[in-house]
This record gives C-alpha cells, sequence and structure tokens, in this order.
C-alpha cells in the first residue's frame, strides 16, 4: 500500500497579516494635506479674530448709542485700537486730527473720512452728533472689513 505523499509535507506557513504602520505613500500626502489644511484654517481663524470682536463691539456701539456716553469718541477710539492690530504701532499710533482722518482714507475709506461723514470723527466728541451717527457707523463698518489684520511676528 503506497502511503499518501501529501501527508509528508510540512503545513502551509501564513505570512503574517499586513500591519497599518508604516502607512503607504498615499496616506501620507493625506495626513499632510489634512494637517495643512488645519493650519491655514487655524491661521485664518486667528487673523480674522480681531476683526470679529471689532465688528461686534461696533453693533454693541450702534445698538447702545443712545445710552453710551460720547459715542463718536468711542467709535474713534474703536477704530484707533483696530488700526494698531492691523498696522505696526509706530505707524499709527501718534496719528490724530487730520493726519489721522487721511490714513483711515488711505487704507480704504475712500475719501470719506476727511471729506464726508468721517468728519465727525473730529468735531463728534464735543457736540451732539447723534443724526450723522448711523452713516458714521456704516462707514466704520465698511472700513473694519475692508482692512484685515496682518499676522506678524514681532521679535
Amino acid at each position: 500500500m503506497m502511503e499518501d505523499p501529501l501527508a509528508a509535507l510540512r503545513p502551509l506557513h501564513m505570512p503574517p497579516p499586513v500591519g497599518w504602520w508604516p502607512l503607504a505613500p498615499g496616506w501620507w500626502i493625506v495626513v499632510l494635506l489634512i494637517a495643512t489644511g488645519i493650519i491655514l484654517i487655524y491661521r485664518y481663524r486667528k487673523q480674522r479674530a480681531a476683526q470679529r470682536v471689532a465688528l461686534r463691539e461696533l453693533k454693541w456701539l450702534a445698538d447702545h448709542r443712545e445710552t453710551v456716553d460720547r459715542p463718536v469718541a468711542r467709535l474713534n477710539q474703536l477704530l484707533k485700537r483696530y488700526a494698531l492690530v492691523c498696522w505696526p504701532a509706530k505707524e499709527v499710533a501718534a496719528l490724530s486730527g487730520q493726519r489721522w482722518l487721511e490714513f483711515l482714507d488711505a487704507s480704504g475709506g475712500n475719501g470719506r473720512f476727511s471729506n464726508g461723514v468721517g468728519d465727525l470723527l473730529l468735531s463728534g466728541p464735543y457736540r451732539d452728533a447723534h443724526a450723522d451717527l448711523d452713516e458714521l457707523l456704516d462707514l466704520a463698518r465698511q472700513w473694519i472689513k475692508t482692512n484685515v489684520p496682518k499676522i506678524r511676528i514681532d521679535v
């Protein structure tokens, strides 16, 4: 009687299962794209944070202009604080009067600060300016929306 020749063979050894590490090149590309996307979204939100805060404060000022003491002066302070976020302090901090209005015009006011309702920023803190305040608030809102702070690394 003949012995079964297959019985003499050793059993098959299965290779180990494929592990998840190291990742295939395609997965590395996906990981890099996701990380880049997260970094870009973070930087965009950080860059726009000051703008969101300024617009929120401007809305609060518009809603409470009847109860706020000297709303035009508060608006001017808001614009100055926002400008200090957007530009270096040495360019903006010392500006006042007509030079301040010219700066606002040059940075997105289109001449409406010096020659338009923005002139109220010079005389408004010293007189009742509730009539033109709506137009001035709209101008300030447009100016804030057109100027986005740059992310600066101060060393």
